[in-house]
């Protein structure tokens, strides 16, 4: 039985993974500010006599007592990330110091979130862990792209200097139950739109491509790189099945059997063209690969939204600025 921190452990993936450790046998902290994360994601989890719930903003410091710590803490939709552009970079720069010092004192072993927004727009396809990326360090995403990219450097050096043991994973699109239906991301935003029957908003012409990893795979593969005592990383953790958006909201359309239209409105700036993992290091080195298919995974994203819409759910992000 081990002590397990995780900060974000009441958003999308976060709370995922705390039901994860909580079954195998973990006495988990799950640290929240809950500015994208929700109660209702570790509400079934409360009762449980190994769990408890912190509410703290790792900007600050905190002081804990705990053997792995999972920095989940970042919002991650492009509207959570720019309704506060400066508080994103400092989750991922100030947040990250203190979180890294507090595995310091602790002698914990960290696994940071990153993201295959580290990539930018990339020249390189799929992309490997060794390409260095196409950001904009001046664009409306840099604030989580730069953040994570910083991150990750933060935690090599802690590594370097002090012997930290650290683990990095470059997450990609990833999708499921709890997902947030107002968080503006690709799945989220089709799945709301045809289930309320507006028009799915296509961005450009929708030949940009993205490949979709189911929630439970995602999780599978955080806990082997946490869990193994050889490789540092990063890791990219993501399905390389390459989907066009035109393709996703076919899908998304057949599934739900709505009639909703296909309208097509201007390309974010910044917006990646192809989005692809090369996940051979996670094959070799974890003996990981994703099992859930795109439909299957869909198919079961769906019925949570079905549920959500029946208690009520309205479409309408409390992220987006008025005027």
């Amino acid at each position: 039985m081990r002590n397990i921190l995780v900060t974000g452990g009441a958003g999308f993936l976060g709370s995922h993974l705390c039901e994860r450790l909580l079954d195998r046998g973990d006495n988990v902290i799950c640290v929240d500010n809950f500015f994208t994360g929700r109660k209702d994601n570790i509400l079934p989890l409360i009762g449980n006599p190994r769990f408890e719930v912190v509410r703290h903003d790792i900007v600050h410091p905190f002081f804990l007592e705990v053997d792995q710590i999972y920095n989940l803490a970042c919002p991650a939709s492009p509207i959570a990330y720019q309704y506060n552009p400066i508080k994103t970079i400092k989750t991922s720069t100030v947040g990250v110091v203190n979180v890294l010092g507090l595995a310091k004192r602790c002698r914990a072993r960290v696994l940071q979130a990153s993201t295959s927004e580290v990539y930018g727009d990339p020249e390189v396809h799929p992309q490997t862990e060794d390409y260095w990326g196409h950001v904009n360090p001046l664009g409306p995403r840099s604030c989580y792209d730069e953040g994570k990219r910083v991150a990750e450097s933060l935690c090599m050096n802690y590594h370097h200097a002090h012997g930290l043991e650290v683990r990095i994973i470059r997450i990609f699109n990833t999708y499921g139950p709890r997902m947030d239906p107002n968080d503006g991301r690709v799945i989220s935003n089709f799945l709301t739109q045809s289930m309320q029957g507006e028009p799915l908003t296509v961005y450009g012409d929708g030949t940009q491509t993205r490949s979709f990893c189911y929630v439970d795979d995602l999780i599978r593969g955080m806990i082997a790189l946490m869990d193994q005592d050889e490789e540092t990383g990063p890791i990219n953790i993501g399905n390389p099945g390459e989907y066009t958006m035109l393709e996703l909201a076919e899908q998304v359309l057949n599934l739900t059997g709505s009639k909703s239209e296909i309208q097509f409105v201007p390309l974010p700036k910044d917006d990646p063209k192809q989005r692809c993992p090369d996940i051979t290091r996670a094959k070799n080195l974890l003996g990981w690969t994703p099992e859930v298919d795109l439909v299957t995974g869909l198919t079961k994203t769906v019925a949570y939204y079905r549920d959500w819409q029946a208690r009520g759910g309205v479409r309408q992000s409390k992220y987006r600025r008025e005027g």
